[in-house]
């Protein structure tokens, strides 16, 4: 795909998405999400962990409010047929993602960035669900994301005040992974990444699996999908790659298999 609203890179495993339209503060149109879909789907299959972040001072403040060429302006069918499938090929990616929230996250764009697996967020972003002020309510996910990370009094807060909530705001209340100085932020998120590049990407993987099912099963179930997967992990040759190095004290080099 020829991208018009965001940039792809890939190096050394990581598959960096930076949103690209800095003069509407990188909101999302019915392009973006096409392409935001396309990207994940692409380095899901060819890196070994995914960052999405931002051009200029913000993340993402939303949808464009002022595109109209998705659903004919029904939020509804936009959000079935555009922002559905972005947001499952966030979730269905196979590797570690991370949203790297270098300045504000609105509206869809902070449910944008609580799709990822890890939330890293500058010291000066924010993130703000600001659905009520237009009289809408938080999607793209955000009822199912917010409850389950910030539990659900700070998530119905969120939704019906739409108040700003700093990054160390989010950082305390377990919305996302940790909130950084803006000095180091850039730094910081790329070694992240670079960390999970090199690590046991199937172990990830089933991580993912395991953590996210929790919501959907009982404990047996849980207990016995953690069997499952981690069976599949102890058959990889990072783990055999894993134990041996731990035997010979030195640090282990995964292949991602």
């Amino acid at each position: 795909m020829d991208y018009q609203t965001l940039t792809l890179n890939i190096a050394d495993g990581v598959a960096t998405i930076m949103l690209d339209r800095p003069d509407v503060m990188n909101a999302m149109n019915t392009q973006m999400r096409a392409e935001i879909q396309h990207a994940m789907t692409v380095s899901g299959k060819k890196a070994r962990c995914v960052v999405l972040t931002g051009s200029g001072r913000a993340f993402c403040s939303g949808q464009d409010l002022g595109d109209r060429s998705g659903g004919d302006g029904d939020p509804e069918q936009s959000l079935r047929d555009e922002y559905e499938p972005m947001l499952r090929a966030i979730f269905d990616c196979p590797v570690p993602t991370i949203a790297a929230v270098n300045g504000a996250a609105a509206g869809a764009g902070a449910n944008l960035a609580l799709a990822f697996d890890v939330v890293i967020a500058s010291e000066s972003a924010y993130f703000m669900q600001a659905f009520t002020r237009i009289g809408l309510i938080p999607d793209a996910g955000g009822t199912y994301t917010m409850p389950r990370t910030m539990g659900m009094a700070k998530a119905m807060g969120a939704s019906l005040f739409a108040d700003k909530i700093t990054a160390r705001q989010a950082d305390n209340w377990g919305m996302i992974w940790e909130a950084v100085d803006d000095g180091v932020f850039v730094d910081h998120w790329k070694a992240r990444a670079a960390y999970l590049a090199n690590g046991p990407t199937a172990a990830y993987a089933s991580a993912k699996i395991a953590i996210r099912g929790t919501w959907d099963n009982t404990r047996d179930e849980q207990l016995a999908l953690e069997a499952k997967e981690q069976g599949n992990c102890g058959r990889t040759r990072d783990f055999k790659e894993g134990v041996l190095a731990f035997m010979e004290k030195r640090k282990a080099g995964f292949e991602g298999r």
